[in-house]
Order: structure tokens, then C-alpha cells, then sequence
């Protein structure tokens, strides 16, 4: 594949992902580009597109497993301040889709508006928590958004309001999109009720899930009216390990990259589960991270 001059130095061959993801698993992507700006992304898709070449747009790498075989394909991460910006606007909050939902939640706070104390623990960024709808604590994103920036993969920008804009239970139609930014609408508040607010969804977060090795959050999404995590905990399915993952002891929906895990270790201790589950509850969980292969 031939990049045009501009771009040539920047797109890597042969990136190995495994250190991007908070699994840590994963072989390399055939290209890898970090987009410093739109346009410098709308080039590498149109591009991507003419040599009919699939396009995988990393985040954070917190919710997913990359194949152990790597990607035959060009992997994109925005960054550069472009994609990581964030302003206030009265009760608005318009940010990019590379900032980190830490920084978000912090901003928020210390500007005084309040509705995404919620979100305070977990990882990712902006786009990836738009994308998946995330949220904890009955709360979800999408409920804030007001309107998206996007851009389709042929590289065509466009701006989704509220009456485009589909949001459920860790979905939404943002994935055929590539997110640019968001523009959040908030309410006023005190910022100290703000920050103890925080601080106790923190401290809940860290009592539920604490662990220390690399994994990518709730594997499978909650079927309606009951936690996943309970129904594969009730399967007896804490602590079964293949190879170096094993499901979590203290939280059954986390799988743990204990030493040095495959995909397909993972992916096996996945299917163990939803197999249980079917077996003993007649109920199909659905993956809530994103398998890239």
C-alpha cells in the first residue's frame, strides 16, 4: 500500500495493539495512524476506501479483544487536541471524542454542572462511551447528549441532533459513524456536592470490581431485569481459568488477563459462559465489549 508524502511518515506497519488495550491481548495491525487533525483523518479513510481496506477506530482500548492474529487492516486512534478538546458553553460541555471520560467528569465538576458523576471510574474516552451508550448506576451518556459530531467511513462529516440520534441499553447508532465530538447538556449544581458525589460512586466502583490485572470491564452486557454477573456467578463460573484468563472472582462478569492470556483464551472462557447461562437460565448474553478480527 503506497501513502501519499503527507501522510507516509506517519502511517507504522506492523503496530502491535496488545500495549493499547486494557487487555493487553492482541497481535498487530497491518497499518496503524494517529489522526492529528479532520482532515488528516478524512484522507487516510478515503484512501482506506479506495483500497478496500477495512478501518478499525481505536478509543482508549478499554472494551475490546483484538484477534491474536492481529488486523489485516488500518487501525486509526485519534489524537492531536483536535480530538481532545473541551469547552463550556452556558450548561453545555463540547468535547472531543479522544478525551479521556476521566478529564470529562473532572471538567464538569470544576465548572459546577452536574449529571455525569455516574461515569466517574470508568476508563475509555468520549467516543467510546457515546458509541456503547455507557454508564452505571441505572444512568446512561446518552440521555446528556444533545448533538454529535460525526463523519461516515467514506469520510463525509455530519452532525447528528437529538431526533438522529438512537440511544439503548449500551447501544447506539453512532457505530457506523466515526465520532468527532459531542455537545453535552448539563444542569447547574454545587461543584463540593459534585466532587462527594464522585468520590461515592468511586469508592462503590473500587468495592465491586477491584482487581489489578488487565481486563476491558463488563464482558457481557445485563439481560433485561437481572446482572449478568449474577447469572454466570450462579453457574459456579468465578476463578475457571483456560490458559492465562480466568473469570474474575470478585466480579463474574470480568474475565482477567492473568498472565500473559491469548484471545483465544478469552474468547473461550466467553463462550463457557454464555453456554452456562443458556443452559441453566434459557438466557443469550450479549457481548457488551467489541470483538476486532
Amino acid at each position: 500500500m503506497r501513502w501519499p508524502k503527507n501522510l507516509n511518515k506517519k502511517i507504522k506497519s506492523r503496530v502491535k495493539l496488545a500495549p493499547l488495550t486494557s487487555f493487553k491481548v492482541g497481535g498487530k495491525a497491518r497499518f496503524f495512524f494517529e489522526a492529528g487533525d479532520i482532515e488528516e483523518l478524512q484522507e487516510a479513510l478515503i484512501l482506506a476506501k479506495r483500497a478496500g481496506m477495512p478501518v478499525f477506530i481505536l478509543g482508549a482500548g478499554s472494551n475490546i479483544l483484538v484477534s491474536d492474529s492481529g488486523l489485516n487492516g488500518l487501525v486509526i486512534k485519534l489524537g492531536g487536541e483536535f480530538f481532545k478538546h473541551i469547552y463550556r458553553d452556558r450548561e453545555c460541555l463540547e468535547a472531543g471524542a479522544a478525551l479521556q471520560l476521566s478529564q470529562l467528569t473532572l471538567y464538569a465538576r470544576d465548572n459546577a454542572l452536574t449529571g455525569l458523576e455516574f461515569l466517574t471510574g470508568l476508563p475509555g474516552t468520549l467516543g467510546g462511551a457515546l458509541a456503547g451508550n455507557a454508564g452505571a448506576w441505572g444512568k446512561s451518556i446518552g440521555s446528556q447528549v444533545e448533538e454529535v459530531r460525526v463523519l461516515d467511513y467514506n469520510g463525509n462529516p455530519g452532525l447528528l441532533g437529538i431526533k438522529e440520534l438512537k440511544f439503548s441499553y449500551r447501544k447506539s447508532n453512532l457505530n457506523k459513524y466515526i465520532i468527532v465530538s459531542a455537545r453535552i447538556k448539563l444542569d447547574k449544581g454545587n461543584k463540593n456536592a459534585i466532587g462527594l458525589k464522585m468520590k461515592g460512586y468511586l469508592l462503590q466502583r473500587n468495592k465491586a470490581q477491584r482487581n489489578n490485572l488487565p481486563n476491558a470491564g463488563c464482558i457481557f452486557r445485563n439481560p433485561d431485569n437481572d446482572a449478568a454477573g449474577r447469572l454466570i456467578d450462579a453457574c459456579g463460573l468465578k476463578g475457571s481459568l483456560k490458559g492465562g484468563a480466568v473469570i474474575s472472582r470478585v466480579h463474574a462478569n470480568f474475565i482477567l488477563n492473568k498472565y500473559k492470556a491469548s484471545s483465544k483464551d478469552i474468547l473461550f472462557l466467553m463462550d463457557l459462559m454464555q453456554k452456562k447461562v443458556r443452559k441453566e437460565f434459557k438466557i443469550n448474553l450479549e457481548p457488551e465489549i467489541k470483538i476486532w478480527r
